[in-house]
């Protein structure tokens, strides 16, 4: 079931109150502050809709693209002005593969709220032109099912690569992590989870981190999260990564990019 601007209050149950978690979670402070904890890097272009955020030459937070011209991230990563670039593997040695695209307008989630950032973390930002799709940049599918379970998935970014001393490389990282069930998520972070989030973790240290914000969790060829807040320092095996739940959103996803 989606969550529309209607069921905002439903989705949180009894927590609708609780203080938001340490700031310092990974994804909550923006790249600026801060690459896949634990991670290598990615074949070059095997993640096609990866996105980056840019202010001028700054990294601010990733991004998938959903749609030619509509990239999906946090809400927790806005800023006035963005430029969007598409098909980029190194930050600092460009192949031509790259677009760059200036974002016409940010549509955060109308859930979400500065008060509690973590809550209903989405937002889609619309291209002033559409990507020009091909092998290096296409969008990735929207899930017609939530993910299951033990369900292996692929985060990628360029988060820190260590926590908490953050090591930032140039290249895209990947990590394949575990889906958690709703009930071990919530055991992980009493109090702190809501039905619009999904975690994933691993056992071995995989973990998105500072710098990964806004970024994808692929389940089998299609976007199941956005990379949105986790622990502090990152990478621990008791808890997981948290990830705006996409399965949970499309309805609204689908009825902004359809309409615009």
């Amino acid at each position: 079931m989606g969550l529309s601007s209607g069921s905002c209050s439903h989705t949180w149950r009894r927590w609708a109150f609780l203080p938001l978690l340490l700031t310092t979670c990974a994804g909550s402070l923006m790249a600026e502050d801060s690459r896949v904890l634990g991670a290598q890097p990615c074949e070059p272009h095997s993640q096609p809709w990866q996105a980056g955020l840019f202010q001028g030459v700054r990294f601010l937070c990733g991004g998938v693209l959903v749609a030619p011209q509509w990239v999906l991230t946090a809400a927790h990563c806005q800023k006035p002005k963005f430029t969007v670039h598409l098909g980029q593997h190194s930050l600092q040695n460009p192949d031509g593969s790259e677009q760059k695209i200036e974002v016409a307008r940010s549509i955060p989630h109308p859930c979400h709220n500065e008060s509690n950032r973590n809550s209903h973390d989405l937002m889609l930002l619309r291209l002033r032109k559409p990507a020009s799709v091909n092998d290096q940049v296409k969008p990735i599918g929207l899930p017609s099912r939530c993910p299951q379970p033990n369900q292996k998935c692929t985060v990628s970014g360029w988060g820190t690569t260590t926590s908490p001393r953050e090591n930032f490389p140039d290249t895209l990282h990947c990590g394949d992590l575990y889906i958690w069930s709703q009930d071990l998520c919530e055991q992980a972070y009493p109090g702190k989870i809501s039905d619009g989030m999904v975690c994933a973790g691993d056992s071995n240290g995989v973990d998105t981190c500072q710098g990964d914000s806004g970024g994808p969790l692929v389940c089998q060829g299609v976007l199941q999260g956005i990379t949105s807040w986790g622990a502090d320092p990152c990478g621990r095996a008791d808890k997981p990564g948290v990830y705006t739940s996409v399965c949970r959103y499309t309805e609204w996803i689908k009825k902004i990019v359809n309409a615009n």
